[in-house]
């Protein structure tokens, strides 16, 4: 069943909203790198990935499980009813919830979202673009968004001004039988339309991360945020 949480209560700007796993940075972080799970998972799921896009460990990273348990089981961030359009209540109540989460995440580490990358995969990549995009949110220094698409909900807009060379990393399989890779390239072709420098990977793979792509992010992740 769906936590309460994310069912039309009020969201709780504290990091107790959300069960997450935390990688602490070697020293005086540089900045934030959180990553979103894909549906059905949980919070270790993308936690390996950390260590391949911050192997000096420059960064704190942390990966929060989705708010809502459904079948056939695992972690979910909305209730998934087709592409592109995710169930509206459900994807409503989570957005308000890991917004309050993100920001008293960064508060608590005395972190501006300037500071922030904010990737994922899946159902994680959807809420990357809805999080970092979100009309009223905060944009962070940069989006990573694998094997997702950009979310269509009845009352809820991107804001797309403004994104003249913003840095955007974006990859998707050329064989994904879950979410077509027609939907990577309609994001990117979205974001580059408003301006945004986007670096693109498609792999010869299906719903899966790439991890040779992962070493062309980590390059990407440090010249977005070069230690002090």
């Amino acid at each position: 069943m769906p936590r309460a949480a994310a069912l039309g209560c009020p969201p709780v700007a504290s990091t107790d909203a959300l069960v997450h796993a935390v990688r602490p940075p070697a020293g005086d972080p540089a900045g934030a790198l959180v990553l979103l799970h894909g549906r059905g998972t949980s919070e270790h799921d993308l936690f390996p990935l950390l260590d391949e896009l911050d192997p000096e460990r420059r960064l704190l990273g942390v990966t929060p499980r989705a708010p809502l348990t459904l079948p056939p089981g695992g972690a979910h961030w909305y209730v998934s009813v087709g592409i592109p359009r995710p169930h509206p209540e459900t994807f409503q109540a989570t957005f308000e919830l890991v917004s309050g989460w993100l920001d008293a995440l960064l508060a608590e580490h005395g972190l501006d979202h300037d500071r922030l990358v904010l990737g994922g995969f899946s159902q994680g990549a959807v809420m990357t673009y809805a999080l970092g995009l979100g009309g009223g949110r905060p944009r962070p220094r940069g989006l990573i968004a694998l094997s997702g698409f950009v979310p269509e909900v009845p009352g809820f807009e991107l804001d797309l001004d403004g994104l003249d060379g913003y840095p955007v990393a974006l990859g998707h399989g050329t064989y994904d039988p879950v979410i077509d890779v027609e939907w990577g390239r309609r994001a990117r072709e979205l974001l580059e339309g408003a301006g945004a420098v986007v670096t693109w990977r498609e792999s010869p793979m299906p719903h899966a991360v790439d991890p040779d792509y992962l070493r062309v992010l980590a390059g990407w992740l440090e010249e977005l945020l070069p230690g002090p």
